[in-house]
């Protein structure tokens, strides 16, 4: 299950990356927004109930080009007799796009097995599950010896996104790790020192995807090219 502890270790420099897509907006525990549920590759064992299974995936920075965002304001405009234009304002939306070149095509060699049990008090509680000698297991971020990682911060590669497209036709949720310390309320006297968080959440269509092979890899993993434009809701 993710919790504040999962997603603070869960990336592997001082930002987080910089979307994260998910099927729910997540819950605010101590400051920070928390997705409901287990990521994809998390370790199963640990709920039986289905419903929190594969709830969200954190895309990797690898090779990605600028978020593209592009407001767009839901108005009617009309002049009036006297000449002046009067607007009547429905409501603000917004369209993001991006794109990543020759981004692995999958994140680790194998199932990577995320776990957020605590195996050592003294071990980061969050990460790639990495069997011991003896039986017991340590928690690693990001990485293992059973299971070699491609994108540098462990983030979705190409197939992990293209598998979220297949699986969503309807909405989801997007959230946004940016420099926006005014999406804070007024009131937080930490609204400036959040630069780490998740700032924005938005619920969005994928409007147009594609991607490409670029370059055939050898019997690990191919290079993709990926194009997303998200429209919200």
């Amino acid at each position: 299950m993710a919790t504040n502890v999962y997603m603070t270790s869960r990336k592997k420099y001082q930002r987080p990356q910089a979307m994260l897509w998910a099927n729910n907006p997540g819950t605010l525990s101590s400051g920070l927004y928390i997705p409901n549920g287990f990521e994809v590759g998390q370790d199963i064992s640990q709920t039986e109930s289905g419903d929190l299974l594969n709830e969200f995936i954190v895309l990797s920075d690898d090779n990605r080009q600028p978020l593209q965002f592009q407001p767009f304001r839901l108005e009617r405009r009309e002049r009036m007799i006297n000449g002046r234009m009067r607007s009547y304002h429905i409501a603000d939306k917004l369209t993001i796009s991006t794109s990543w070149n020759m981004l692995p095509s999958r994140s680790f060699s194998e199932y990577p097995n995320f776990d957020s049990e605590i195996a050592d008090p003294d071990l980061i509680v969050s990460g790639v599950r990495s069997p011991g000698t003896d039986g017991s297991f340590k928690i690693l971020p990001n990485a293992t010896t059973a299971s070699e990682q491609y994108t540098t911060d462990g983030g979705a590669g190409g197939v992990e996104i293209l598998d979220w497209y297949n699986s969503h036709q309807d909405s989801f949720w997007v959230y946004l790790a940016y420099d926006k310390y005014t999406n804070f309320s007024e009131d937080d006297v930490n609204r400036y020192k959040k630069l780490g968080q998740y700032n924005q959440i938005i619920e969005m269509y994928i409007s147009d995807f594609s991607y490409s092979v670029e370059k055939r890899g050898g019997s690990n993993y191919d290079f993709w090219n990926i194009s997303v434009t998200l429209e919200e809701v």
